[in-house]
């Protein structure tokens, strides 16, 4: 389990330092599909606000998940969860609004809109929970929501899988709106009902 949380921490922390690159020093659209190009130049401030807030989410994200973090310096896990769960809340509105131009069509939309949805939602239910002080259903549904912010990752990972098959793009990257996410919410959800993942406070 500990190879497993560092790869997540070391994926995590790749991910979010490609999108600064990418869409903080380069021209916007420049690493994407020339269709997806111009629906982001159209939808500039969507697509920044999203991916800026997406990005110190999948910064903040493992690191809450650290006990020492959490035992030792409580202060600091609740800072960074105040600014890990209003990234999550600007992150879903964003990504629902940028969904109705998603690359890909009706399959697309609907992915990407689900995937948005379910991670405001999830955010939500985390932060009513440690409101009313349940640190257990907060923490079971923290770790739901960043496997959905985990999505920036396995997205990525997809498309390199994609291109590598052959496929065309048009092809494949409809279902990467799902894909992107259902396996991660399905591993989540199993995870939380074994032994390798321990819920302690």
């Amino acid at each position: 389990m500990k190879f497993l949380q560092s790869l997540i921490f070391i994926l995590s922390i790749s991910v979010a330092a490609y999108a600064l690159f990418i869409y903080g020093f380069l021209e916007l659209g420049v690493a994407v599909h020339p269709a997806m190009k111009k629906n982001f130049q159209a939808h500039s401030i969507g697509i920044y606000t999203h991916i800026f807030s997406s990005m110190i989410a999948l910064l903040l994200g493992p690191f809450q998940f650290r006990k020492s973090l959490r035992i030792k310096k409580p202060t600091v896990h609740r800072l960074l969860g105040k600014f890990y769960f209003v990234s999550v809340l600007i992150g879903s509105i964003s990504g629902l609004y940028m969904s109705f131009y998603s690359f890909g069509g009706t399959i697309s939309h609907y992915g990407f809109g689900t995937l948005a949805i379910l991670w405001f939602v999830t955010g939500m239910m985390a932060y009513s929970s440690i409101i009313k002080g349940n640190a257990v259903n907060h923490f079971k549904w923290i770790f739901i929501n960043f496997a959905l912010t985990f999505a920036a990752v396995t997205l990525r990972t997809g498309l390199g899988i994609g291109f590598a098959s052959g496929l065309p793009f048009e092809v494949f990257y409809p279902y990467l709106a799902w894909l992107c996410w259902l396996p991660n919410l399905i591993a989540a959800l199993f995870l939380l009902n074994t032994k390798f993942v321990r819920i302690e406070y």
